[in-house]
């Protein structure tokens, strides 16, 4: 009996065995199934990705972009709504059925939708993108630029595109500029990359200056460098007549002063050029505001030249009315001679014309600090701006000069010349 009981066992217990590896065959082919279909559904076609996980939020969500992109905007909607009811803080699914609304003819909501969508994800970029134009439609420039801001920040490659709505809107709308103004009052990492736009195009000169006037009342005014940058590209462009206008509404450089920095005491590097002195470095001259070594504490601008080179030593921009004027200033020579190989200029910015003569050289340098004194006359055509500049009367043998200049100013003598009549000012 134990016998057969024992083989009754056996015989039985052989299907127990078989079932179970059955158990795990089929466990091990549904895990290797799922391992299979989870890069299936986030790879492939979006249907098929909804045939194999249709409780996935996010192949819904991409299942809904593809619907929408191929224009079936009702199943784009639908799609969004079943995968935001499986992850209702999705801002991608939110951004797609905000643009199904839209395709669909809900503007106000999606508007709604699409708003929540951008806060909740700086990082969607097509959600900025519809409400940018969407806001710009309704003459919402403070909403519009401000997700336009947000694309910038993150999104160099779209300056371009940015760079030109901004400008575009305000060539064509003057309640623009005001937007722009408190975007750029900011100080974002885009300012000097729009302003450098802004120079460049032919258009774009009356938005920068209009922004420099409007950000002067701001706690973020044009800074030196994008001061100077402007004033340089309307220098080029022949526009001195904005120029002087603009240096007249900021104070920057002092309108009132003829002449900048006549003393020297203001570092190069701290200057508003081209209202400032420059200095030159080349072979056989050599020019640096330094300390003078006969007056301690004062510093001059001095000079070294080859008496053989040829150049511009040093110059500034002057923007003064037609008349009489003097310069005049102090000066001494390391290396005194009967007659220096330098002379000061006044050039014509427009025409080129030396309107001093042609720059008589300088004679009998003193080798202690001595006034000097030119006079000149500034024409009433093509003269709106001025180069004071110090140059080289080359000779045929190169020598050793070493000269120095300080309190320099330029004065009216006329009536005519204008109202400002000091310039040593810094």
């Amino acid at each position: 009996m134990r016998s057969e009981a024992a083989g009754t066992a056996r015989t039985r217990g052989l299907p127990l065995r078989e079932a179970l590896s059955y158990v795990l065959v089929a466990g091990a082919v549904w895990l290797g199934w799922e391992a299979v279909k989870a890069p299936l559904a986030d790879r492939g076609q979006p249907a098929l990705a909804v045939r194999l996980s249709p409780t996935s939020p996010e192949v819904l969500r991409r299942a809904a972009e593809a619907e929408l992109l191929a224009g079936r905007f009702e199943n784009a909607q639908a799609l969004s709504i079943d995968s935001l009811s499986r992850a209702p803080f999705n801002a991608r699914a939110l951004r797609v059925r905000g643009l199904a609304e839209a395709k669909l003819g809900d503007t106000a909501r999606a508007d709604e939708m699409l708003t929540l969508a951008g806060n909740w994800s700086l990082r969607d970029d097509p959600a900025h993108a519809w409400l940018i134009e969407n806001r710009l439609r309704r003459g919402d420039y403070v909403s519009a630029f401000a997700h336009a801001d947000t694309l910038a920040r993150r999104r160099p490659d779209l300056y371009p595109s940015l760079f030109r709505l901004f400008k575009t809107a305000a060539v064509q709308d003057p309640r623009a500029l005001p937007a722009i103004v408190e975007l750029l009052s900011r100080s974002p990492p885009w300012r000097v990359p729009f302003l450098e736009h802004l120079h460049e195009e032919a258009d774009g000169a009356p938005v920068v200056g209009g922004l420099a006037v409007a950000l002067e009342r701001t706690e973020s005014p044009f800074t030196a460098y994008e001061l100077q940058r402007l004033y340089t590209f309307w220098l080029a462009a022949g526009r001195l007549d904005g120029i002087r206008e603009l240096r007249r509404r900021l104070g920057r450089a002092p309108a009132g002063a003829l002449l900048q920095n006549g003393d020297f005491s203001t570092s190069i590097e701290d200057q508003l050029l081209p209202f400032g002195w420059t200095t030159e470095t080349g072979a056989g001259i050599g020019t640096a505001l330094v300390e003078d070594d006969v007056r301690a504490g004062n510093q001059a601008f001095r000079l070294e030249y080859d008496g053989f080179a040829s150049g511009v030593f040093t110059r500034q921009l002057m923007l003064l009315d037609p008349g009489e004027y003097a310069l005049e200033g102090e000066w001494r020579a390391e290396t005194p001679r009967a007659e220096m190989p330098v002379a000061w200029q006044v050039v014509c910015a427009e025409s080129g014309a030396v309107v001093n003569g042609t720059g008589t050289a300088l004679r009998e340098g003193p080798a202690e600090w001595s006034s000097f004194r030119q006079t000149f006359s500034i024409p009433r055509e093509n003269c709106r701006a001025q180069w004071l500049q110090l140059v080289a009367i080359p000779g045929d043998r190169r020598t050793t000069i070493a000269v120095w200049f300080d309190k320099l100013r330029t004065r009216a003598s006329s009536p005519s010349a204008g109202r400002s009549t000091s310039a040593g000012a810094r």
